[in-house]
């Protein structure tokens, strides 16, 4: 389950500018109208934050509109069809998690898309890890004594969405610590964040970006963050490696990808844009501040990533034989 997290923001280190070189000559009179930026998830999660965080700064860039545009449904495929669909022209454009996107072909036997071939990387942006948060009444106070009550009596864990990478993370939570819970999936994160607050569900893993907040107004109890090492943010938190899951890393990955056959000098407009806006001072401090670290690649580099982790999510799916309709 680790992820090869360090890797990957070494590698995105040296990114740089280096895409300017392609962006001389872009596609002349693009962009020419309104960009249209889909976050297939309902407002108030970990993409939608970075979505409102950088459209206003990217249509100062490209001197057009940048409209979120929210369309949620199955697990971000229904937004991520439309895009994959779309007119490969760069007026549309998908911010999601892209680790998220890259489970669907192996949950979904009949996705209306293939996002190898349909869809091209054009930048990472952020990553945070997952937190593992209960509800405050929960009589727990790390992952032992959740495995143990887990045994005793019955726990709903909420599900952003059924395939998902918080999803997949709880089933390989409950796996490898032979705990025994209920999922009880929802559309979004917002909404099993808002379940689980209210004590509808007791457990949830989730994006640290949008799950910190509440659990530092006391609304949800944190017990672990999937992460290698501790987050300086919260540093008294112990991970769940040091609670017995070795090596276990997992997390959120927001991404931006467009319809496969945009043309590149496009594609490197957008990614020196995106680099710029998302490493500028005001974002990265904001984003820390929360939990997330911005993380860059190249077009190539996210197309990799993005590979990798259909073959590592693949495996989990198989072992714990997970298939939607």
């Amino acid at each position: 389950m680790a992820i090869n997290r360090r890797e990957l923001i070494a590698a995105s280190l040296a990114v740089g500018v280096g895409a300017a070189s392609g962006t001389a000559n872009a596609q002349a009179g693009w962009p020419s109208k309104p960009i249209r930026l889909v976050v297939p998830y309902p407002p108030g999660g970990s993409s939608d934050i970075i979505a409102r965080a950088i459209s206003q700064p990217l249509s100062e860039a490209l001197k057009q509109s940048v409209i979120v545009d929210n369309k949620a449904g199955a697990n971000g495929n229904l937004g991520a069809d439309i895009v994959a669909k779309s007119a490969p022209d760069g007026y549309t454009l998908l911010l999601c998690d892209t680790g998220a996107l890259a489970i669907s072909p192996s949950v979904y036997p009949k996705l209306g898309f293939d996002p190898t071939k349909d869809l091209r990387g054009v930048t990472m942006l952020a990553y945070s890890p997952h937190l593992l948060v209960v509800h405050p009444s929960v009589p727990v106070s790390n992952l032992k004594e959740l495995v143990a009550l887990s045994h005793k009596t019955d726990l709903n864990f909420a599900v952003t969405a059924m395939g998902s990478a918080p999803h997949l993370a709880g089933v390989a939570v409950e796996r490898a610590s032979k705990a025994k819970w209920q999922y009880i999936p929802y559309k979004g994160g917002s909404q099993a964040v808002s379940d689980t607050i209210a004590g509808q569900t007791q457990i949830l893993m989730n994006g640290m970006l949008a799950t910190l907040p509440h659990v530092q107004s006391g609304k949800l109890k944190i017990l672990g963050v999937s992460k290698s090492t501790r987050m300086p943010l919260i540093g008294n938190v112990p991970t769940l490696a040091e609670q017995g899951l070795a090596n276990f890393e997992s997390g959120t990955w927001q991404g931006l990808l467009v319809a496969n056959g945009t043309p590149p000098a496009i594609i490197n407009r957008l990614n020196t844009e995106l680099i710029k806006i998302i490493r500028s001072p005001d974002i990265r401090a904001k984003l820390a501040g929360q939990g997330a670290e911005v993380v860059t690649m190249t077009p190539a580099q996210q197309d990799s990533f993005f590979n990798q982790e259909r073959s590592r999510w693949a495996k989990v799916v198989s072992d714990a034989n997970i298939k939607l309709d």
